[in-house]
């Protein structure tokens, strides 16, 4: 390896060259792969044998046999099975009727589907693809378009895992603490200055109830009001919700419950609670020391079984149309899994650059006179390097650990755990805007939209509840009070809405025309 690009700004330009095909030519399989082939030449010092050698053996082989990464596989693929189940049952048919009998307008679709997503907070995969599952044909019936239901699947899955002390990412988090500290207690004091993700779950609500639509969104929300869910077309919008079986809500109902339920005892017996005298200080060090792919693997095979019997003891569907759906669930999941291994290939090939030691660099050189300041800065680093890798989790493995280094926790200063806490809210953020994360990834396969056009429709939201944050991280590093600065955040936010709402037009002027596809 030329070490000339080794832990230097080269190192992120891989994962930018990706971001940046995507986003121009909306082909997002081609433009990972040019993306792992750039950080595989830099790697190899331009020596196309050794690219091939690195991009392979290191990148695409490695990271499909690695352990973690094929529990997730096999979560996703069970969790296309179970899907398909439920839309073959009908199910999700009769839910959608259900629903739409109580849910009549357009606010309290997104509404209930903020609600679902807040209660779905064990893990941030799990939430994308049932929200997604659950509230889509309440959505569809009110004419909200897929890219809006994706938005406000991607703003609810890690937002609300990332302020929940109970969640496959309290967990990440615990254990990137170094030894010796109380990963889960660092975890819990943080949460009050996760300003991120507590302004994004409230954005959510101000624009479903203002009505508030800015950006290429506007686009998609006209097209679904006049029948268009979809404006840019996606291999999924036709026929993947048909219905051949008479099923009932409890058909919907049921599984969901049962895949929750599975999930939580799959994620505390990997994190040893049964071996345990059960109370609740061991449930939650469970959920701490837990092994997320592999107990979210246990839940979902839990779940298929329970579903399968369900359903043949119901006589809803027959034993042969259950088997149907394992291949339907399978061919469901294709495109998320290749996305997926294309991005965790690329994030291989940023890590085999030292983008960890040059962000280490970068942080470390900005303390001393600007102390006052890290707070926000870390912010826009994390953000910068989870939008660039595309993950959450190496942003908070890189990061938590330099901070903790520059402030330790055990002197109790204040300005530790707003570094922390920014720390998180910045890779949630840079994650919920990059378009090779694997939680976004996740919200387009859980809303069946196109996820180019998910990516496009959600920045301009995301980059506003981004922008507010980083204003209240700048006063947090001075005032260092939690109450006062989220109070100054709601504030901010909630006025920024109103002033959205008197400029932009309101809802019912986006029927006017129909707007072509792109």
């Amino acid at each position: 390896m030329d070490m000339g690009f080794y832990a230097t700004f080269w190192a992120l330009i891989p994962p930018l060259v990706a971001i940046l095909l995507a986003l121009i030519t909306k082909e997002v399989y081609a433009s990972l792969f040019v993306g792992i082939v750039v950080g595989g030449l830099f790697y190899a010092n331009f020596n196309p044998i050794g690219m091939l050698e690195h991009v392979f053996q290191d990148g695409i082989i490695a990271v499909v046999s690695d352990s973690y990464n094929v529990g997730i596989l096999v979560f996703l693929v069970f969790l296309g099975i179970i899907v398909a189940m439920m839309n073959k049952a009908g199910g999700s048919a009769a839910f959608g009727a259900w629903a739409s009998k109580r849910v009549k307008s357009r606010v309290g679709a997104q509404i209930a589907t903020i609600i679902l997503g807040c209660l779905i907070f064990i893990d941030d995969y799990f939430n994308c693809l049932t929200v997604g599952s659950v509230m889509r044909p309440v959505t569809d019936r009110n004419k909200i378009s897929r890219a809006k239901l994706a938005y406000l699947i991607d703003a609810t899955a890690a937002p609300i895992c990332i302020i929940a002390p109970v969640s496959s990412w309290a967990a990440a988090v615990s254990g990137f603490a170094p030894e010796g500290t109380n990963g889960l207690l660092l975890f819990i004091k943080a949460i009050p200055y996760n300003y991120y993700a507590i302004l994004t779950i409230l954005m959510m609500v101000l624009v479903a109830i203002f009505k508030v639509d800015y950006g290429p969104m506007v686009t998609h929300e006209k097209n679904a009001l006049n029948g268009d869910l979809f404006t840019v077309p996606t291999t999924e919008d036709k026929g993947s919700d048909a219905v051949e079986g008479k099923g009932k809500v409890i058909d919907l109902v049921l599984p969901v419950v049962s895949l929750i339920i599975f999930c939580v005892l799959g994620m505390i017996y990997t994190g040893g609670f049964f071996e345990s005298s059960m109370g609740i200080k061991d449930f939650v060090n469970a959920f701490a020391d837990s092994d997320a792919s592999v107990g979210l693997a246990y839940g979902s095979f839990g779940a298929i079984v329970f579903s399968l019997l369900l359903y043949l003891i119901r006589s809803v569907l027959s034993f042969k149309e259950c088997m149907s759906c394992v291949e339907e669930g399978f061919k469901a999941m294709v495109s998320p899994i290749l996305i997926l291994i294309l991005a965790w290939s690329l994030k291989a090939m940023t890590d085999s650059l030292g983008a960890a030691e040059y962000v280490s660099a970068l942080v470390d050189s900005s303390k001393g006179s600007f102390i006052n300041f890290l707070p926000a800065i870390i912010f826009l680093i994390a953000v910068g390097l989870s939008f660039a890798t595309g993950t959450s989790w190496g942003t908070f493995g890189i990061l938590i650990p330099i901070t903790l280094k520059a402030f330790p926790i055990e002197s109790g200063n204040v300005l530790a755990i707003v570094c922390i806490s920014a720390c998180m809210a910045g890779a949630v953020c840079g994650d919920h805007c990059s378009p090779i994360s694997d939680t976004t990834i996740m919200s387009s396969a859980g809303a069946r939209c196109n996820h180019i056009a998910h990516v496009s429709t959600q920045l301009p939201y995301a980059l506003t509840a981004a922008g507010v944050s980083f204003v209240t991280y700048l006063i947090a590093g001075f005032v260092k009070n939690a109450v006062i600065c989220m109070l100054i955040g709601i504030a901010l936010t909630a006025g920024l809405m109103f002033i959205l709402k008197k400029v932009l037009p309101s809802d019912d002027k986006l029927t006017s025309k129909i707007v072509p596809k792109e």
